[in-house]
This record gives C-alpha cells, sequence and structure tokens, in this order.
C-alpha cells in the first residue's frame, strides 16, 4: 500500500475498531468475530508501523479495551491491566520465544501456559485478607466498580484463607476471569427465551451482562463462576516466579485453574497449546486460546511493557469458533408444546472443527430483530457446544433477491391454526393431536433426564407412531414383540433390548416421572421440589392452585400449568393407562434412613459396573445429590476410568477423590470383580 492510501486507511481502521470496541467493552453486543477484529487490528498495527503518524498515542493500538460505563462508579487500578499479543501460529510462538531470548540476552527461558478463558477480566483488592472492591478492567487504567456483583460469585472467597507457606499481605490487587460454563449458559438461554427475553449470543456476553447489572440480585441468579491467574500492586510480599504466585493464591484459597502447567521450554508450550485444542470441546466452558506467561518474574521486569502489553507474555488463539456461510431456506420445526421454531437451513461450514449446516433461528421477532433472510450471507457461531446460532447478517453483501420471512398461519405438521398467546414470543399449534408434538412428547418421556429408555430414541419412536402403534408414551407399555419385529430394520435381539428397557422403567423415581410427563414449565429441578413435597402422584395430581404456589419456586404460572395438565381429559386417560401397565413411580428414601443424605458427589470419567445415569439414580435415591461442578463443598468426587479435568480440580481443591470400587462400598453396592 502507497502513503496516500495508508493514510486514508488508518485512521479509517481506528474509527472502525474504536466501535467494535464499545460494541464488546461497553455494550456486550458485538457486531463481528474474534478472528475478523483480530485481522483489523493485525492491519492496523502493520499499516503504523510502516506509516507512523502524530495521533498515533490515541490509536486503539495503545489502549485496552473501552472506557467504563457511566452508569457504574469508576475505578482506578493501582497497577495498570493491560491486555495481550495474540499469537495465531507456531511460528508466531517460535518468534515470540526467540524475541524474548535476544532481549533478555539468556539462552533459555521457562514459562507457565494457561487456558485462555473466553470471559470478563476483573481486578479485586484485598486488604488484611479481606475482599474490599472489584472492577471490571476497562480501558486498563480505570475500570467499572462492579464490588457488589462480584461478591454474588459463590466461587470467591470474601476472605482469604490463612497458609503456613504464605503470609496474608496488607494489600494485594488480584487479577482473573469472570466465566460461565456452557451448560448453566444454554439453561440461561432457554429461559430467556422462554420469558420472551433475548438469548444471550455466547457465555462471554452472558458473563459481561450478568456482572454488569445494576442490581445484585440478578446477578446473584446468574450462574458466575471465577478463576484467578495472576496480581498486580502487593504489599509485604516477594515472589520469585509466577508459579509461585499461583501456588499462593490457590493456598490463599482462590479457584486456580487446574489446567494450568508449567512449561520447561517453548517446545512444551506449543504441545500444551494442541493439548488444550484437543480437549477444548470437552472442557465445560470456553476458551479461544492459550496465554503463555514467562515465568521468572526477574527476567519479566527485564523485559517491561509496550505501551498496551507486557512484552512477557503473549495470547495463542485457537481458530475461530464463528464463520461465514448463507441461509439457504428457513423451516419451521413443531415442539412438544406446540411451540413453532424456525430453524435457518445453511450452506455447511466448518466452524470450531465441526460442519455445521442448520442453526436456529428462536422466533419470529428474533429474525424480524435481526432482519434476517432467505438467502443472507450471516455470521454463525456455536456457542457452548449448543445448536448452532446466526450472530448477525452481513448486509452488505446482500443482493436484492434476498426473501423475507414469516411463520405460516397454518401448522406446517397438521394444518392447524396458529396461535400466539399475549405475553409470548412464541406462536403455537394448540392442536393436542399434532403428530409433530405427540413424537417430541414421546421422544421426551424416554429421554436420559426423564424415563431413561434405552433404545427408544427419535426414529424409533417415530416409526412406532408412524405405524399407530402409539399415540401417546402409556402405549410403550403395551407394546408386543411382533410388533415391533414388523418394523423396519428392527431384528429380534433389539426388540428384546427395548421391550426390556421398557419393563424395567416401570419403578422411575417420582421426580423423573414427573418431568418425563412434559408439563409447561416443569423441569427436571421443579419435579425435584413436587416429588419432594407431595410425595406421591395421586396427591400431586389432586393439588390446587392455592397448594402448589405454597412450594418455594413454584409460581401462579407453574402451578396454573400443572393443575390444567391433569384436568385436562385426554391427560387423565393416559394416567390411567399408566396405573393400569403397573407404572409406580418410587418415592426416595426418607431423611432417617438415607445412607447418603446431605452427600454431594460429581462424577467424571466412565464407569464400569454401571451407567452414568444408573449411578447419579443411585445416589438420589439413597438422599444424597449431584452436582455438575467441583466446589469446595463436593463431598465426593468420583474418578472412573479416563477422568477428565474435574479429577485435578478435586484435587486442587482439597476434596476426597474416591474410586469405583471405593463408590459401591459406600452404597453398599457389590464391588467389581
Amino acid at each position: 500500500m502507497d502513503k496516500d492510501s495508508a493514510e486514508k486507511r488508518i485512521p479509517e481502521l481506528r474509527k472502525i475498531i474504536e466501535y467494535h470496541n464499545q460494541r464488546y467493552y461497553q455494550q456486550d453486543a458485538p457486531e463481528i468475530s474474534d478472528a475478523e477484529y483480530d485481522g483489523l487490528m493485525r492491519e492496523l498495527q502493520e499499516l503504523e508501523k510502516h506509516y507512523s503518524d502524530e495521533n498515533i498515542a490515541s490509536s486503539p493500538t495503545q489502549r485496552v479495551g473501552a472506557a467504563p460505563l457511566a452508569k457504574f462508579a469508576s475505578f482506578s487500578h493501582p497497577q495498570a491491566m493491560l491486555s495481550l499479543g495474540n499469537a495465531f501460529s507456531a511460528e508466531d510462538v517460535l518468534d515470540f520465544d526467540a524475541r524474548l531470548k535476544r532481549l533478555a540476552k539468556i539462552d533459555q527461558i521457562d514459562y507457565v501456559a494457561e487456558p485462555k478463558l473466553d470471559g470478563l477480566a476483573v481486578n479485586l483488592i484485598y486488604e488484611n485478607g479481606l475482599f474490599i472492591r472489584g472492577a471490571t478492567r476497562g480501558d486498563g487504567a480505570t475500570g467499572e466498580d462492579v464490588t457488589q456483583n462480584l461478591k454474588t460469585i459463590s466461587s470467591l472467597p470474601l476472605k482469604m484463607k490463612k497458609s503456613t507457606h504464605h503470609l496474608i499481605p496488607e494489600f494485594i490487587e488480584i487479577r482473573g476471569e469472570v466465566y460461565m460454563e456452557r451448560q448453566p449458559f444454554s439453561k440461561l438461554n432457554l429461559r430467556r427465551v422462554e420469558e420472551g427475553e433475548e438469548p444471550f449470543a455466547n457465555p462471554r456476553n452472558a458473563a459481561a451482562g450478568s456482572l454488569r447489572q445494576l442490581d445484585p440480585k440478578i446477578t446473584a441468579r446468574r450462574p458466575l463462576n471465577i478463576f484467578l491467574y495472576g496480581i498486580g500492586t502487593v504489599s509485604g510480599l516477594r515472589f520469585a516466579s509466577h508459579w509461585e504466585i499461583l501456588k499462593a493464591l490457590a493456598a490463599w484459597g482462590f479457584p486456580v485453574s487446574p489446567l494450568i502447567q508449567q512449561a520447561p521450554d517453548i517446545a512444551a508450550c506449543i504441545s500444551y497449546f494442541e493439548h488444550m485444542g484437543s480437549i477444548r470441546p470437552g472442557l465445560p466452558y470456553e476458551i479461544d486460546g492459550v496465554v503463555l506467561k514467562v515465568n521468572n518474574l526477574t527476567t519479566q521486569e527485564i523485559l517491561g511493557n509496550v505501551s498496551r502489553s507486557p512484552r512477557w507474555a503473549i495470547a495463542c488463539k485457537f481458530s475461530a469458533e464463528q464463520a461465514n456461510t448463507v441461509i439457504k431456506d428457513i423451516i419451521v420445526q413443531v415442539g412438544r408444546m406446540g411451540a413453532l421454531t424456525p430453524v435457518a437451513v445453511m450452506e455447511p461450514v466448518n466452524v470450531g472443527g465441526v460442519m455445521v449446516s442448520r442453526a436456529t433461528l428462536h422466533n419470529e421477532d428474533e429474525i424480524l430483530k435481526k432482519d434476517i433472510r432467505i438467502g443472507d450471507t450471516v455470521v454463525i457461531q456455536r456457542a457452548g457446544d449448543v445448536i448452532p446460532e446466526v450472530v448477525q447478517v452481513i448486509a452488505i453483501k446482500r443482493t436484492g433477491r434476498e426473501k423475507e420471512f414469516r411463520i405460516p398461519h397454518r401448522c406446517p405438521e397438521c394444518g392447524s391454526e396458529i396461535v400466539r398467546l399475549d405475553g409470548e414470543v412464541a406462536h403455537r399449534c394448540v392442536n393436542l393431536s399434532c403428530p409433530a408434538q405427540i413424537k417430541e412428547h414421546i421422544r421426551h418421556f424416554s429421554s436420559r433426564g426423564a424415563m431413561d429408555i434405552e433404545g427408544l430414541g427419535e426414529k424409533v419412536s417415530a416409526q412406532l407412531f408412524d405405524a399407530n402403534l402409539i399415540n401417546d408414551p402409556a402405549d410403550l407399555y403395551f407394546l408386543a414383540k411382533n410388533q415391533l419385529l414388523k418394523l423396519d430394520r428392527q431384528a429380534e435381539k433389539s426388540v428384546q433390548k427395548l421391550l426390556d428397557a421398557i419393563e424395567q422403567s416401570k419403578t422411575p423415581p417420582l421426580d423423573k416421572f414427573i418431568f418425563a410427563l412434559g408439563i409447561r414449565h416443569v423441569g427436571e429441578r421443579t419435579a425435584k421440589l413436587l416429588a419432594g413435597h407431595f410425595g406421591s402422584m395421586e396427591s400431586l395430581m389432586k393439588a390446587d392452585v392455592t397448594e402448589l404456589t405454597l412450594l418455594n419456586e413454584i409460581g401462579p404460572e407453574i402451578a396454573q400449568s400443572i393443575v390444567e395438565f391433569f384436568a385436562e381429559d385426554k391427560n387423565r386417560k393416559v394416567m390411567e393407562k399408566f396405573r393400569r401397565a403397573g407404572i409406580s413411580p418410587q418415592t426416595k428414601a426418607s431423611s432417617s434412613n438415607a445412607l447418603l443424605q446431605g452427600k454431594s458427589f460429581v462424577f467424571t470419567g466412565t464407569m464400569e459396573s454401571m451407567g452414568r445415569n444408573e449411578a447419579k439414580t443411585l445416589v438420589e435415591n439413597l438422599g444424597g445429590s449431584i452436582h455438575s461442578n467441583v466446589t469446595s463443598k463436593t463431598s465426593y468426587v468420583v474418578a472412573g476410568s479416563e477422568p477428565g479435568s474435574k479429577l485435578h480440580k478435586a484435587r486442587a481443591q482439597g476434596v476426597s477423590v474416591i474410586s469405583e470400587e471405593e463408590f459401591l462400598k459406600l452404597v453398599n453396592r457389590q464391588t467389581i470383580t
């Protein structure tokens, strides 16, 4: 590029990047992918390197993030929170290492390698061991005071633990990342959609939006978590290495990622990057790369900083989990509650190593808000390993041949009229005999979280319905072997296995059976509450709205939905069929006899003697509880074969880890032979 072109392009790039900084850091609503943003920043950095001007001091290449929002009190960081330079290939990492060795005039550098969480950076101030204030990074010098919101994060200690090896300093800045795990993020988004709110684009936006609420009560209801990874200013203590800092943080009771490792050289760093990339899809939270830091603090001081980032650290980015594609069509799917969900059918594209060809569009309002049309080129992403979604339309690529979409007036499955009830974002088919709803209802009934009937997946249940063998879930218990053998691709062995699974499901835990019924607004948590309170289906079916709303977490809408479900004549007939089939839901052991009462368990790895769901049911039936994440309050982590990162986290937090054999002894089951 010649000088005249560069002088025009530089201010243009600065303006574009400042705009996207505001969208990302201040509004938690990015319009472009991280990869596209990084590309703009690299272009500007390259141009400024060759064609510098007098305005470079105010360039976004010299700043971190964006100014804090005016709605929060500002907070000046005692020590600036810098951003990190980026590496996008092994060559970039090797160049980084060679540059540091040259600048520090040493032949060997050891590093600390850390997962780069995709969350919101925060700075925490502790005085004499007590949490005093906390703030977002903001522009690096000044952040937003979000102290009260940070206090709602249960994994963040408000008081530092005493350690025999590390004195508690009078004053310390501790840096960390607030994030949201994938599964809670998905549940949060589903709840927001059901309540007519806009879903978050990804876990990072959800975490940032939750932490920046003016009402801490809202933040407290959001499933936020935190990892701590470094310090700023500290009084009265000196450390020799970054690894020593991390050990001190863990000793003081702060959650530190168990995936952080020491790396003796740059080759080990590259191996770590490749390993983290391979386990990335299985992690409970999103990471977008790894961070490499020089371990020796004296070497860090020698290397120093540039304007916006330390020379001694670098972020190595994974391939973007966003991509561009074209929407070929928009189809409509009918759910078990009759809700119509528009789905984009797209040109297949690789997103984060997975070929994607469909993405949910949630509802008509979402389509209109994003102005999504058939034929549009769009940005899609796989956030939190959920169904891919459309982030935004690339309007500049429109040709004029794109078609607007509207929800049909008739159900695409049964032809019944579509309605939209007051206060709802969803359009619904209200025909209870709609084939699509019945198929989805049967699939839900047999799913793992419900009756857990192995072998009765979506295809088989659809076959049974299409062959007029079942019209509701209760019909499953009256199927005969000769009927199933007539279905396509059903051999005698698989048919017998299915019949055995159906028979074994006749004595489910009461809460699983309630959840399996598919009552609107009754999820697994609510089903457990109902089972614990009423103790039997008979009592629950007799309950009225007043009695139901006396329960914590049961509001008028949920109560009305339960009452209406059991008042429906068709549903009462199905319940009678369940009774005739011999379905006998089981309640949990009473508190006095519950072997595992008050104990919490986390499972990791593969169990040899039983499936994960069977083990979980066993624990719950004995009064214990199951959790997906390890915390200091976890009673036991059960480690099967090939355990994951939860094992490391348990050991780091001092949680008791037991083998499968020890677990079986604990629950009075026969040990593995």
